[in-house]
């Protein structure tokens, strides 16, 4: 397996995300979207990429780990682990102290994330997270 940092393109993006049942976007919002990552790492092998995942935030204080996807053929083999620990290993280079690291986790992956030290939230400490996906006006 070879690792290749900040060269994540659309096609990439788009091809890997199918696999994991994501939301599909537009090739150009997708082309904005990558333009504004921190930082992104695709998992090779051989010349077939197998895995992705990448940063958005301000570099410094807030970081939101975004697009973990592996191939369904290369889960199960470490390599999901590779892209988290690719990931951490960023954000620890350029983040203040006690950093926000956030993510939302797919469906039965919450374990396999907390092996890095994340939460399930709502807590006693942290309320729910929250998304939205059609904004309303009030």
């Amino acid at each position: 397996m070879n690792i290749e940092r900040n060269g994540l393109t659309w096609e990439i993006f788009d091809s890997i995300r199918r696999y994991a049942d994501m939301q599909i976007y537009e090739k150009t919002d997708i082309i904005e979207a990558l333009k504004n990552t921190l930082y992104s790492v695709v998992i090779y092998d051989r010349e077939k990429p197998v895995a992705i995942g990448r940063i958005v935030g301000d570099g410094r204080i807030a970081f939101f780990i975004k697009d973990v996807v592996v191939h369904p053929d290369y889960r199960n083999k470490h390599v999901g682990t590779m892209v988290v620990n690719e990931l951490l290993d960023y954000i620890e280079s350029c983040c203040c102290e006690n950093p926000y690291i956030g993510l939302m986790a797919m469906p039965h992956t919450e374990k396999f994330y907390e092996k890095f030290g994340f939460i399930v939230r709502p807590n006693d400490r942290f309320g729910a997270g929250m998304i939205c996906l059609n904004r309303r006006k009030v």
